[in-house]
């Protein structure tokens, strides 16, 4: 049997991939150079970078577990084909020829390019404030499981009841603290709860910097976990928001009501628009100099909808426990997971103006 319809035309005029797809072109095209410095001058690799970040693409926003997986639905999916850029008869990559691939774009910093390219798009189109903005950080939990979190070298190994690749590990009696222990599957992943009474897991804190007028990420950074991360990341972006340095308000949760971090706001120009924390009578580095405004307020009603950008990255994005060991790699799934949500929220945005 012989086909004259092409994948094209196979895909629907309003199908919500479409203008995800002219996106997604319009970033590629920008980004050859950057594919250039990655591959040898003697040829281009066996599989193109761009269609190499659209199938990753594909991975994220339809919440693909897998690279097997991936190439399986490449081979009949009519849809992913178009995404991709495949024709109808074109042979679909082997499995560990894509991971090799992909291995390759992890080294680079094209996760980072790929996420500023989606960002001046939004702001070309006026979708984003330069103003008003929020910031937040959530535990990512590592791909390393609890009996790999043992005792550093220098200190006694922890009691076994049996042998084998997966003994019977006892730890009870047992104090375990990032500075005696260490995970053996991923060394960079720290023992951290995110909130009282929560259970401790081996993971990494990324951080998203959000622009308050549509909920778009504008920063992101991803740091080992400890209590002081969230903070410094917080200043780390904020020292980076663009514009002519006129003040800018920055939205955040208690966790990011102190003395020093709020002191450190204002000297650089930003109002801290933070939740007070007066848990158990403490006393909150934010007063009246900053609540008895309306635009407080509205920051911390807009704040919340960060929770919305780490819900989808974790229940859609598949960062609810990372497949990357390595804080480098980590750092570019969360980044490159950023983007795609900035893409879908830039969609439905449009569809909503229209």
């Amino acid at each position: 049997m012989y086909s004259y319809i092409s994948a094209e035309q196979r895909v629907p005029e309003n199908h919500p991939l479409r203008p995800i797809r002219a996106m997604v072109d319009a970033v590629l095209r920008e980004m050859s150079r950057n594919f250039a410095r990655l591959y040898a001058k003697r040829g281009r690799p066996s599989i193109p970078p761009e269609r190499l970040l659209r199938a990753l693409l594909l991975q994220v926003l339809f919440s693909i577990r897998s690279e097997r997986m991936l190439m399986e639905q490449l081979d009949y999916n009519l849809l992913y084909r178009w995404f991709v850029g495949l024709n109808m008869d074109d042979e679909v990559w082997d499995a560990t020829v894509f991971t090799k691939n992909r291995d390759r774009l992890l080294r680079g910093d094209i996760a980072q390019v790929f996420f500023q390219r989606v960002v001046e798009q939004a702001r070309a189109q006026q979708l984003l404030s330069d103003e008003h903005f929020t910031v937040d950080g959530t535990l990512i939990e590592a791909w390393a499981g609890q009996k790999s979190f043992q005792r550093k070298p220098d200190d006694e190994p922890p009691s076994t009841s049996d042998g084998g690749s997966n003994p019977t590990v006892n730890f009870r009696g047992e104090k375990r603290s990032n500075a005696t222990h260490q995970s053996t599957t991923d060394p960079e992943a720290r023992l951290f709860k995110k909130s009282r009474g929560a259970e401790a897991k081996l993971g990494y804190l990324g951080h998203v910097l959000m622009e308050n007028r549509n909920g778009l990420v504008v920063n992101t950074r991803v740091t080992q976990a400890t209590g002081t991360a969230e903070r410094e990341a917080a200043l780390e972006m904020a020292v980076e928001i663009p514009g002519d340095r006129r003040r800018v308000t920055l939205g955040a949760d208690k966790n990011y009501d102190t003395r020093e971090f709020i002191d450190l706001l204002r000297q650089g120009a930003i109002t801290p628009h933070v939740a007070q924390n007066e848990y158990a009578g403490r006393s909150s580095a934010i007063d009246a100099r900053t609540t008895r405004y309306g635009g407080y307020q509205t920051s911390q009603q807009k704040r919340k909808r960060v929770e919305e950008i780490f819900g989808w990255m974790k229940t859609v994005g598949g960062l609810r426990k990372v497949k990357l060991r390595g804080k480098d790699l980590v750092g570019w799934m969360f980044t490159f997971a950023a983007a795609a949500y900035n893409l879908v929220r830039m969609r439905n945005l449009a569809v909503q103006a229209a």
